[in-house]
């Protein structure tokens, strides 16, 4: 149980580098006419960077059945459980907190929360393929906290 428990983490942890490089590589790269509309004012509740959800959702899918159909395959559904959690995670932050597509007043005044916040408002400042910085999304560097000076444009917004 330890072993599995361990997966559902340690795949959870992985999955936000895995996100920070498809945001900046494939999302800010080859898939930017899925992502585009995220960066710039559309009509309707629907964007078509959501099809990005729908990838990540399907792998999520496609390891659990397999683990929970293949027994020799078992620590599959474990993955796919902590791809499921890391999903979870993101859509609440990402399109509840941040860009509220689902309504929810609250204002976060913990460190954590403001830096993190703070850094995709900064990664939205840019409306084009090239240019953004902050591509990560449970995670932001020291640079993004408020009280931080330095010669990057986290001290510009």
């Amino acid at each position: 149980m330890l072993l599995n428990v361990a997966l559902v983490i340690g795949t959870f942890l992985f999955m936000e580098g895995v996100a920070w490089f498809t945001h900046k590589y494939v999302m800010h790269g080859i898939l930017w006419s899925w992502h585009r509309d995220h960066h710039n004012h559309h009509k309707g509740f629907f964007e078509r960077n959501d099809l990005f959800a729908v990838v990540f959702s399907a792998v999520s899918i496609s390891l659990i059945v397999t683990g929970v159909e293949v027994e020799s395959l078992r620590f599959l559904a474990w993955i796919g459980g902590g791809v499921t959690l890391y999903g979870i995670f993101y859509f609440v932050f990402h399109d509840i907190i941040v860009h509220q597509r689902v309504k929810f007043k609250h204002r976060f005044t913990g460190p954590y929360m403001q830096r993190i916040i703070r850094a995709h408002y900064i990664h939205h400042k840019v409306h084009t393929k090239e240019g953004a910085e902050a591509f990560g999304f449970l995670y932001a560097p020291k640079k993004y906290d408020r009280n931080v000076r330095s010669t990057t444009s986290a001290t510009e917004a």
